[in-house]
């Protein structure tokens, strides 16, 4: 479907500058716009909501060698606090 839209100059100017900074096509970074809305109108609520959210975006179990989060995120904070800072 094509749709052709009047925008006032300003808003133009600025969605083609976002567009430009993410180095996209000024309409594929708006159907990225349009895409998201439903995302923005549908957040999770709860913290049950949020973690089925999360576990059917891919984040919560992609990384299924670590067992033990708790222990992972104890050991990455020690070798952040304890590296070499030359």
């Amino acid at each position: 479907m094509s749709i052709n839209l009047n925008l006032p100059p300003e808003l133009e100017k600025e969605l083609h500058t976002e567009a430009s900074q993410l180095d996209v096509p000024l309409s594929e970074y708006i159907l990225s716009i349009l895409f998201t809305r439903n995302v923005a109108d549908n957040l999770p609520k709860t913290g049950a909501e949020l973690v089925k959210y999360w576990e059917n975006e891919g984040v919560i179990s992609s990384v299924p060698d670590i067992t033990d989060s708790q222990a992972y995120s104890r050991e990455l904070r020690h070798q952040a606090e304890t590296r070499d800072r030359a």
